[in-house]
């Protein structure tokens, strides 16, 4: 009998929509360098074939805990340089960038997030990154990004001081951009690429490139 695939990281393409979802609920949606290079690979591939909207989300109720701790014990995941090209893929695209964040976001998948141009999150979610605890540098585009979005005290505060932040304050701050309820998550974020999906790709490049 044939062993089956497993498939950890899913994507749909329609209308200039892209979608790619972290499958891997049973392990809170963490992280293998196979999966964070599939996503790269499709987020370049977004790129080159001219996307309009891009959405990152994930299955079950976390978004995504980070790395996956047997493959970041048994080797040098949490340094892999995997982290910052799929960050900077993200950054890269000229097209609208929405994370639809199903539940709680930590450690270095929060990059990935960092570089979109939305968040959208569901009610309960944490938003944390234990690099202190861990003893571990963040990613080195991760800080300036948050700080961009929060300010360096409050970056201070999830970073150094290793904060879990809830989703309503995480509002507050900045880091989120709207609290919807799980039912309603990817129904919001398809009517927000609604204008891009809408516009030639040359359009919304030019619009987003005229915002710093």
């Amino acid at each position: 009998m044939a062993k089956r695939e497993i498939v950890m990281i899913r994507h749909q393409i329609e209308d200039g929509l892209w979608t790619v979802t972290i499958d891997r609920p049973e392990k809170a949606n963490s992280l293998t360098q196979a999966m964070l290079s599939e996503i790269a690979d499709l987020a370049e591939r977004a790129k080159a074939e001219e996307a309009r909207v891009f959405v990152l989300t994930g299955t079950g109720k976390v978004f995504s805990a980070g790395a996956d701790l047997e493959e970041a014990r048994s080797g040098t995941l949490a340094t892999d340089p995997v982290w910052e090209r799929l960050s900077g893929a993200i950054a890269a695209l000229p097209c609208l960038t929405i994370a639809a964040l199903n539940g709680t976001l930590a450690g270095g998948a929060m990059g990935m997030v960092l570089a979109c141009d939305l968040r959208i999150a569901v009610p309960g979610a944490k938003f944390f990154y234990p690099v202190m605890k861990l003893g571990f540098l963040p990613q080195p585009s991760d800080p300036p990004r948050m700080a961009a979005l929060i300010g360096p005290a409050r970056a201070k505060m999830i970073l150094m001081a290793g904060q879990k932040v809830e989703a309503e304050e995480a509002l507050g701050w900045g880091l989120i951009d709207r609290i919807v309820t799980p039912e309603a998550l990817m129904e919001t974020v398809t009517g927000l690429a609604a204008d891009a999906r809408g516009a030639k790709p040359s359009h919304v490049a030019g619009i987003k490139a005229l915002i710093p």
